[in-house]
């Protein structure tokens, strides 16, 4: 498609003004690109992106957005919003083309109604500032995800983000009262909860995880709680993944919500537990930062811990490997590819090796929070219903340590990509009867192409999701994109074939939404009558989510 950058800009700099306006080839280099460990692959061996976008724009209120969207409807050309760029899945990937509409100006906290337990929000408002200006005011919104430095209240809402404490307070989904969105005709529509009837469908809902696809967010009314007064951890360990799967299903089928909820399988037992030490360094800033939050009007909540520096940051796959930080030889790089290279031996041999060395099965860490007396109880229900499931104590250090480390994971995969590898993760959910099976069968199936480890976490009623890490190498950019289409083509198709979800809060994109027919099946009519209702002209981030585009071709 050939677009008149030119006429683009100038249209643009109409709304917003030039200065809010970028066709510089630094800006359109960095827009057209998210996280998703793919592209990454690329961006290390220094290809240029595949497809830039013709122009980024910066809107800072709902009118401005909604005049962009007018714009590019009347120029043809598509329209790809923009939070904070950490999603792993390509959803803000140009795959057309188009203007990349960069929410983040639009970023106020328009205030709390603490009679309602509500918070108006800006959609472009980053996860950290949004925590630590609700604790200032004595709440939480409770979502707390390894991204929460780099990810946005809009991306949340975007693609049905969980947290790491969504056992307790609910994926975002369930936290929402309602939201504005601009539609792909340029109107504004206002779904806000009290003043929706209280009769015929939930449009927030139709909305939520929708990928830009509809349209775009530009605010919200979200539900609070009151900031906790008392967080208690605790570790635990089990026989196995079965006995685990059996202690997480009665606690939760209790009644009782721990807002933390992590199982380690044998594997990740083993690499989580190599390398650390009875005096963990970190622990003097855990007590230090994570001391129970006072009452409010009692003092300063405590502030959120900074992100991990480099060399706290080593992932688990580095240290099951071994890989200690050589300065003056290349030996850590060619011993990683080297066994990364036989993904079969490492999953079985050195995972017997770690069943057997462990001898104690796998790690569980629960978490607890809240009002204090609440907190205390319901600790000591859940700790004991563990206990009668056959669960050992470990006492509060696994979890504490846990906790200090929780946003560490965002910035574990440098070192593999440096050494010529990929790491990614897979989160897939399916209920408790399920839950075996799915692992068993998407292990499995990743197994045969990667060295790859579990954990059980976000965890419900009726299921839980499974996190699964994988790494991987080969000897080219080529063969490593293949074998990464291949991981996740054999995961998915296994996850489909035994009944899970392939995605519980990672979202879609592009990576996952050649799958999204194997599993929506005839519902994805639906969706794609959705899409012809909100965005008639098919300009609101065409070729995500699977949906077919007649005007823009294949992805």
């Amino acid at each position: 498609m050939v677009v008149d950058a030119d006429r683009v800009r100038r249209e643009l700099e109409a709304i917003v003004g030039p200065r809010r306006v970028s066709l510089r080839a630094g800006d359109l280099d960095t827009y057209a690109r998210d996280m998703w460990p793919r592209l990454l692959l690329a961006r290390r061996d220094g290809a240029p992106p595949a497809s830039l976008p013709t122009a980024v724009v910066w809107p800072e209120t709902a009118r401005e957005v909604a005049a962009i969207v007018k714009t590019a409807r009347r120029l043809g050309v598509p329209i790809i919003p923009y939070g904070g760029g950490s999603g792993v899945c390509g959803g803000v990937v140009p795959v057309f083309g188009g203007i990349t509409v960069d929410t983040k100006r639009m970023a106020a906290l328009r205030g709390v109604r603490s009679r309602d337990q509500v918070v108006d929000v800006e959609a472009g408002l980053s996860g950290e500032r949004f925590e630590r200006e609700l604790a200032r005011r004595g709440y939480t919104f409770g979502n707390f995800p390894s991204s929460i430095y780099c990810s946005t209240v809009g991306g949340w809402l975007a693609t049905r983000a969980a947290g790491q404490l969504s056992t307790k307070y609910g994926k975002v989904e369930d936290r929402v009262a309602g939201l504005t969105l601009v539609t792909g005709t340029g109107d504004i529509v206002d779904t806000d909860g009290p003043r929706r009837a209280l009769g015929g469908p939930d449009w927030t809902q139709l909305i939520l995880g929708s990928e830009g696809t509809l349209g775009i967010i530009t605010s919200a009314r979200l539900r609070l709680s009151p900031a906790p007064q008392l967080t208690v951890f605790r570790g635990f360990e089990v026989d196995n993944v079965a006995a685990g799967i059996e202690a997480l299903r009665r606690v939760m089928q209790t009644g009782l919500r721990p807002a933390v909820v992590r199982l380690y399988d044998e594997l990740d037992t083993f690499v989580n537990s190599f390398g650390h030490h009875e005096h963990d360094p970190e622990r003097a800033h855990f007590q230090h930062t994570h001391a129970p939050a006072p009452l409010p009007g009692e003092g300063a909540l405590p502030p959120l811990p900074p992100p991990p520096r480099p060399a706290e940051s080593r992932g688990p796959l580095e240290r099951l490997l071994g890989l200690a930080r050589r300065k003056k030889d290349g030996l850590r790089g060619d011993a990683f590819t080297a066994l990364l290279d036989r993904p079969r031996f490492i999953n079985t041999v050195v995972g017997a090796v770690a069943e057997k060395i462990a001898r104690k099965g796998c790690k569980l860490i629960i978490g607890l929070e809240g009002a204090r007396l609440r907190t205390e109880v319901e600790a000591a229900l859940t700790f004991a219903e563990l206990e009668r499931a056959g669960a050992r104590d470990l006492g509060e250090e696994p979890g504490r340590a846990w906790h200090a480390r929780r946003y560490a994971v965002s910035y574990k995969m440098s070192g593999v990509f440096r050494d010529g590898a990929f790491v990614d993760t897979m989160e897939v959910a399916t209920r408790w009867s399920n839950l075996a099976d799915l692992y068993y069968s998407v292990r499995e199936a990743i197994g045969r192409h990667a060295v790859v480890m579990a954990h059980f976490s976000h965890a419900y009623p009726e299921g839980c999701s499974i996190y699964f890490t994988f790494a991987a190498h080969a000897d080219d950019r080529a063969a490593s994109e293949r074998r990464y289409d291949a991981i996740w083509k054999d995961g998915l198709e296994a996850a489909t074939r035994v009944g899970g979800t392939i995605s519980h809060h990672h979202g879609v994109g592009l990576l996952r939404g050649p799958f999204m027919a194997g599993e929506h099946r005839e519902a994805m009519a639906i969706l794609g009558a959705l899409k012809k209702s909100f965005d008639p002209d098919d300009v609101m981030n065409p070729g995500k989510l699977g949906l077919p585009s007649a005007r823009w071709g294949s992805v």
